[in-house]
């Protein structure tokens, strides 16, 4: 997918700068110090999809987590601040949700603390009854190599 300024979305896995994915991440609120290992199984157990400057330098990341059958958790999407306001977080959340196979997912979820906005022109809404979730929360826990 081409984007205005020379901006492209890529879900080719090859393309994945795995030191700009691990280093924003280690920085976000959702997965401070995340182990790089964590990271590279993350990646490569998703459906994953990029965004690229004209340069070809990687200035944002989506991932799905999924059975690949009818469920798909949309995590670690993430702009560079310096490319921000173009729309790049739309374009990664379209590109996963666009996919073929995530058509006939029954269910898409994801959890943010600020970026309701953008999902929510992508479809997502909020859940009705969040008391039907339930949870087990494990911070900074991460698997051995």
């Amino acid at each position: 997918m081409i984007l205005p300024d020379g901006y492209r979305i890529s879900h080719d896995p090859a393309e994945l700068q795995l030191d700009v994915i691990h280093a924003y991440l280690t920085r976000s609120y959702w997965s401070p110090g995340i182990p790089r290992h964590a990271v590279e199984r993350a990646v490569r157990n998703s459906l994953t999809v990029g965004a690229f400057d004209a340069a070809g330098a990687q200035v944002g990341f989506a991932r799905m987590a999924t059975d690949h059958a009818s469920f798909g958790y949309l995590a670690d999407v993430f702009v560079l601040e310096e490319h921000r306001g173009l729309k790049l977080g739309h374009a990664l959340t379209r590109a996963l949700l666009d996919l073929p196979e995530v058509q006939g997912f029954r269910t898409l979820l994801l959890l943010t603390r600020d970026a309701h906005r953008i999902y929510e022109d992508c479809g997502f809404e909020r859940v009705q009854d969040p008391a039907a979730f339930m949870q087990i929360r494990r911070p900074g826990n991460y698997p051995p190599e």
